[in-house]
């Protein structure tokens, strides 16, 4: 049984706290924050204290809390191996395709920032020489 096994499968042995947080990943953000207001409301430093966790966990902006537990789920073996296999390569097929998709975002907000950069530049030098031609220097 894999690491990715043991996570993905509810245990006996795992503690309350573990149990409360996947039992509230189930049911999405909003049962974190209906736990986080009836928390303020019985008492008001375990409303702050699951205020702290759900914004160090990123639970706060996140879109949906299950999603961590889907992941965790995937990597479940089914028994089948021909299947697991073919699992396991559609997966990394497409994590390379985000990966090779993010890059090309990141490359298409460098090459806008660039352009939006060279155009105040250019602004700039246009402003710069139409007031040398004026006869009026500013100072910077």
């Amino acid at each position: 049984m894999t690491t990715a096994t043991l996570t993905a499968t509810p245990s006996h042995n795992d503690g309350f706290i573990r149990r409360s947080e996947r039992w509230l990943d189930e049911r999405g953000k909003g049962a974190w924050i209906a736990a986080m207001v009836l928390g303020f409301i019985v008492f008001w430093p375990v409303g702050l204290a699951l205020l702290a966790y759900m914004i160090w966990s990123k639970r706060m902006f996140s879109g949906n809390c299950s999603a961590r537990r889907n992941a965790r789920v995937a990597f479940k073996t089914s028994g089948n191996m021909a299947f697991d296999a073919y699992k396991a390569d559609t997966l990394q097929r497409l994590q390379e395709e985000q990966d090779s998709f993010e890059a090309f975002l990141q490359r298409l907000r460098e090459a806008k920032d660039k352009a939006e950069f060279d155009q105040f530049m250019d602004d700039r030098a246009k402003k710069s020489a139409k007031e040398d031609i004026d006869g009026e220097t500013v100072d910077a």
